[in-house]
């Protein structure tokens, strides 16, 4: 279902899974395998494949629209490609629509619960 262009916002806690569920969707895409993605917690984005081309973002370092804006979340929606945004919840009412919300909680051991919601205009 996550047919580009394609904005899903994960959202929950440390340790949640975020970028392991990142890793599957991303290999499930086709555009690289499990081993290469990892979190750009420090590099904001990386950009997976070449053809259905994905971007992985993590705005947990982000602190206000300043730092949003400088991002460009704007410009890697509007392509045709699969953005997954971790920490999704820090665009607070600022949400493109349309999009796909994927909530997380760590219930603890291996267990988690999941909520998706898809959001339109």
């Amino acid at each position: 279902m996550l047919q580009p262009p394609c904005l899903v916002l994960l959202e929950g806690d440390l340790g949640a899974g975020k970028t392991t569920l990142v890793k599957g969707i991303v290999a499930g895409l086709g555009v690289a395998s499990e081993d290469e993605v990892t979190s750009p917690s420090f590099t904001l984005v990386h950009e997976y494949g070449a053809s259905g081309r994905a971007f992985h973002a993590d705005l947990y370092r982000i602190d206000g629209a300043r730092d949003l804006a400088t991002l460009g979340l704007e410009d890697l929606s509007s392509q045709a490609a699969t953005v997954l945004v971790e920490w999704g919840e820090k665009l607070g009412d600022n949400i493109p629509i349309p999009c796909v919300k994927i909530r997380m909680e760590h219930w603890g051991g291996d267990d988690r619960r999941i909520l998706i919601e898809k959001i339109n205009a």
